[in-house]
């Protein structure tokens, strides 16, 4: 009995000992649960702060994702729009309702509403990014043909850098948005090992169908820049070589200009030395100038015209407006080859010009490719005529077509005949006193008449002259108050004034040395005479019969 009694305790305690065990045992299970959850919860939640960092980040890099974000609603309203066409297609086949007729005409209003935006976004939703992904159009370069659109060039060469280095920019923000959503990827990844609730699921989802769009998006973009790149890389060599030929070329023609500047540089010294007449030495310069100026624009105009025949065509046309336009031009221009060529003006000679009634005596100054510029000096004109002197005058060069232009000085003929009258009385001896003018004419222009006679000769060679006599000349003419007697003598072309007062004055003097010639002028006598005492024949106190 002590022995059955004893068995059952034992049996009683060993039972109770694997109870107590059991609950131990179950007690531990679930606070390792517990504390596993809690974990789980933890590693949800430093992954979700990890995704909320990135989000941040991601919402910097506003141009790719408003353009996704675009792109994403455009499909949204494709999706809602198919719907609203396929439900108003069975409202008109089986709508009969009132109501139902009233949700067609919503949702017919509703599908222009939707019509319109998607056509606002009807780029978006061709493809994303489209204009991102498309780099700027390379424009169309020219064959680089002058200096000037050397700057063309180098202006072109930066813009498309500046293009393709904004195109790389995009594609490096978008390859670290790229990176960015990968990692957002790889956190939802662990989430889903943690926890496979749907919400995380769809994130994950969704996750994976951005990724996959920036991604193609980016590998297009790498392909799309490489290619840029190098058709850039092309257009900048070509333009760099035309660059080039045009310095080559434009150094040719400027050691070629130089060339020929040195040349004629060279060639005036040449003529200063060996030519003494100034006159000649600054026609001539004139000339070299001239030639110098026309063989620099013909070099650059032949360089730098392509057609030139087309060219000519085109001035063939337009000349004859030009020809209209610019006919005072024109005829200058042909006046100053006439007046450089022809010789008939140089600079230096003495001229006279009627300009609009108005007459100008006066030294050329200048005879350029428009006008002559004159000097107008104190000469007879401007004592008897202009009562002024000193100004400069500029003549146009057609003036030779159309006015007449007198030359004193003309082929070193540098005197002209210039004269004085003066009138003697009827009872004068006329003949002495004109042989007293002949004489003080050739006292005084003595020298200037050897230096005419030298200068007619040298003319022969030119001219066809017949009268070449070149002594003072005396003229006697009967005028109503007595004999004028008129001496021409030649004098200087430049100093005709000076000349005439003297002779003038020292035939004054020397007439009034004569007691046999008496200078003439205009004079009044008066006569007056007093009534003589009449004596009457007869008685004045007697009748008359």
């Amino acid at each position: 009995m002590k022995q059955a009694f004893f068995l059952l305790l034992f049996v009683s305690l060993s039972l109770f000992a694997q109870n107590q065990d059991v609950n131990t045992s179950l007690t531990i299970e679930e606070a390792q649960e517990k504390l596993e959850e809690e974990q789980k919860k933890h590693r949800i939640t430093d992954y979700l702060s990890d995704l909320e960092k990135i989000e941040e980040k991601i919402a910097k890099e506003k141009v790719w994702m408003k353009s996704y974000a675009s792109y994403m609603t455009s499909l949204d309203i494709r999706s809602k729009l198919d719907n609203i066409k396929n439900r108003i297609k069975f409202l008109k086949k089986n709508g009969s309702t009132i109501s139902e007729l009233d949700e067609l005409n919503a949702l017919i209003s509703k599908e222009k509403i939707l019509a319109s935006q998607i056509e606002k976004l009807k780029e978006k939703g061709t493809a994303p990014f489209s204009k991102l992904l498309t780099p700027p159009e390379i424009e169309e370069t020219s064959e680089i043909t002058n200096p000037l659109d050397i700057f063309t060039g180098i202006s072109l060469i930066k813009t498309q850098n500046a293009y393709l280095s904004d195109y790389i920019s995009r594609k490096e923000e978008l390859a670290s948005l790229v990176i960015l959503l990968r990692k957002e990827k790889s956190i939802y990844e662990d989430i889903k090992k943690i926890d496979k609730e749907k919400k995380y699921l769809d994130s994950l989802e969704n996750k994976e169908k951005q990724l996959k769009r920036f991604e193609t998006a980016l590998d297009t973009m790498s392909v799309t820049a490489e290619v840029y790149q190098k058709r850039l890389e092309i257009i900048e060599v070509n333009i760099n070589k035309d660059i080039e030929k045009q310095a080559m070329r434009l150094v040719n023609i400027g050691i070629i200009i130089l060339v020929l500047f040195i040349f004629f540089f060279l060639l005036k010294l040449i003529v200063k030395k060996y030519i003494t007449d100034n006159e000649r030495f600054y026609m001539a310069n004139k000339i070299i100038t001239f030639a110098n100026v026309t063989l620099v624009i013909l070099i650059i105009f032949f360089n730098y015209i392509e057609n030139v025949s087309y060219l000519v065509t085109i001035l063939g046309f337009a000349s004859a407006g030009i020809a209209i336009a610019m006919k005072d031009w024109f005829m200058s221009i042909l006046g100053w080859l006439v007046l450089v060529f022809g010789g008939s003006i140089h600079v230096g000679d003495r001229i006279r010009v009627i300009m609009d009634g108005t007459e100008y005596v006066g030294d050329v100054m200048d005879i350029s490719l428009l006008r002559m510029t004159v000097f107008e000096d104190i000469t007879l004109t401007s004592v008897s005529v202009n009562r002024r002197a000193g100004r400069i005058v500029f003549v146009p060069n057609n003036y030779v077509f159309t006015r007449m232009i007198a030359n004193y000085a003309h082929h070193s003929l540098k005197t002209v005949w210039d004269g004085v009258h003066i009138t003697v009385t009827f009872d004068s001896n006329h003949k002495k006193a004109m042989h007293i003018a002949k004489e003080v004419c050739k006292k005084y222009s003595k020298g200037y008449t050897d230096i005419t006679r030298k200068q007619l000769n040298k003319l022969r060679s030119h001219y066809s002259l017949k009268n070449t006599n070149v002594e003072p000349r005396i003229f006697s003419f009967i005028e109503p108050n007595g004999v004028m007697i008129d001496a021409w003598y030649l004098t200087n072309a430049y100093a005709t004034l000076t000349l005439r007062s003297v002779i003038s004055v020292d035939i004054v003097e020397a007439y009034n040395k004569e007691d046999d010639i008496t200078i003439a002028y205009p004079t009044q006598r008066l006569h007056l005479q007093q009534e003589a005492p009449r004596t009457p024949p007869f008685d004045t106190n007697s009748e008359t019969l």
